[in-house]
């Protein structure tokens, strides 16, 4: 998996735009099935919980623990590895394992099959966001690289809004009278492991770093003199490729204060993020008692609707904004987490399931906002050569406590209300939960005070 050698020309003149779009869309795709395989499970929990006899905690367990543990921590090593060797090479890699195991979930007999089957899910999941977020780093210019992450941040409401609506459908009956709960898990694997030769055979590693601004000092310096060999630019070229371990890593972004802000402040919003997206489909079929094909259709158009326009305008503003100020790229997502808090209480409350699943759209926009500024500002605060091990760092956090606590504290948190408020106890739930975009906007304005300063030059 050696990493291809690129000629010592501008990335930009190597690459068309139209190329740059082709890679776009690749990574796109196999981030959706990354959801897809992700999320299909928060439709199935119904179809599951019935057959397997689970309780709200177990699920919590299959949703969150047992993909994030692995997931967030070999997300490290494999950084490591995608800083040195073939991104594309380590994400195709990747795909063809989540996948795998995707499929093998259909053929779970009891709980402890099931928790350990989403365990290689998340392993093989873990190899493909950092590299990914690299490569976008070296095909996009700064000021285009959230609109770009944003772009590929839409893998995240449409490879989920097609995991629970093809999910639905498929446990549902209405593909076949013969398929059930394991047939969609099944499907879903093996068209992921489909796309994986297409993907490596299309995408080629670009030069690191070759898109970034260079101080002046820097480009002064890699100018040969009268009568000096072209090659004196080579030691700064040399430097550029060390490859830095994960304690210096940790050592350059520890001494970053926006750092630390936007990743405790991401790491709140996904806690309760990363719980919605798996509990609100049993939320509208216990609450209002609709069928499981009802309810994938319903909050699939949630996060389809909802998410790709919320994760499209926080791309756009976090660009535009920040080009006059760094600090926007904390203050669009701030202001949009104070208002999804209200936004979730209102459509909890609501009195019949279109209702909710209109009043969930808001919300469910706001709370992904975020991610494009918030991975752009993320790419901004180590050196190209350190990219993917900082990906890493930020989400190994946010993935252990978005998704390893979030998942199960709704789940255990509805455990525990149900005694009082029955069928309805995960609706005051996610009421709790929705408090935590509070605590993440306020991250993030304190995070946009610093950020300015801590932007890497």
């Amino acid at each position: 998996m050696s990493e291809s050698t690129a000629p010592a020309t501008s990335a930009a003149s190597e690459t068309t735009a139209s190329y740059r779009a082709w890679v776009l869309v690749m990574l796109f795709v196999v981030y959706a099935f990354n959801f897809l395989d992700r999320q299909i499970i928060s439709i199935l929990a119904i179809p599951i919980q019935d057959e397997l006899g689970l309780s709200d905690r177990q699920l919590g367990l299959l949703g969150g623990i047992a993909f994030a543990a692995l997931y967030s921590t070999l997300g490290v090593p494999i950084a490591w590895l995608a800083d040195r060797k073939s991104r594309t090479s380590i994400i195709t890699v990747s795909l063809v394992v989540w996948s795998g195991f995707t499929a093998v979930c259909g053929m779970a007999q009891n709980f402890w099959q099931l928790f350990l089957a989403r365990v290689g899910v998340g392993v093989g999941e873990a190899g493909g966001v950092a590299p990914s977020y690299s490569l976008i780093a070296d095909y996009f210019p700064p000021d285009k690289r959230a609109r770009a992450l944003a772009l590929y941040s839409l893998g995240i409401p449409i490879g989920s809004a097609f995991g629970v609506i093809a999910g639905a459908q498929i446990a549902g009956g209405n593909l076949g009278e013969s398929l059930d709960w394991r047939a969609a898990f099944i499907i879903v694997g093996i068209a992921g492991i489909a796309i994986a030769p297409v993907f490596k055979l299309t995408l080629r590693e670009p030069k690191r770093g070759g898109l970034d601004v260079k101080p002046q000092t820097q480009a002064a310096k890699l100018q040969p003199e009268p009568g000096e060999a072209t090659s004196a630019a080579a030691p700064a070229e040399a430097a550029d490729e060390k490859k830095p371990g994960f304690f210096s890593v940790f050592a350059v972004l520890a001494k970053k204060p926006s750092f630390w802000f936007l990743v405790f402040g991401a790491s709140c919003s996904s806690m309760m993020g990363y719980g919605v997206f798996f509990w609100v489909p049993s939320f509208f079929a216990r609450s209002f008692e609709l069928d499981i094909i009802t309810t994938g259709w319903l909050f699939g158009g949630v996060l389809f609707v909802g998410g790709s326009l919320g994760i499209i305008l926080g791309g756009v503003l976090g660009d535009l904004m920040g080009k006059g100020s760094k600090k926007m790229y904390a203050i669009v997502p701030a202001i949009a987490f104070l208002l999804t808090f209200p936004m979730y209480i209102a459509g909890t409350m609501a009195t019949t399931p279109l209702i909710a699943a209109l009043l969930f759209v808001i919300p469910t926009g706001l709370g992904l906002a975020w991610l494009g500024p918030t991975l752009s500002a993320f790419q901004h605060l180590a050196p190209a050569n350190m990219r993917a091990m900082a990906s890493a760092v930020f989400l190994l956090i946010n993935n252990l406590l978005g998704i390893g606590v979030g998942v199960y504290v709704l789940g255990e948190l509805s455990t525990l209300l149900t005694p009082t408020f029955g069928a309805d106890a995960l609706r005051y739930s996610i009421m709790i939960g929705a408090s935590l975009y509070l605590v993440a906007g306020f991250l993030f304005l304190l995070a946009s005070r610093t950020l300015a300063n801590d932007w890497e030059k």
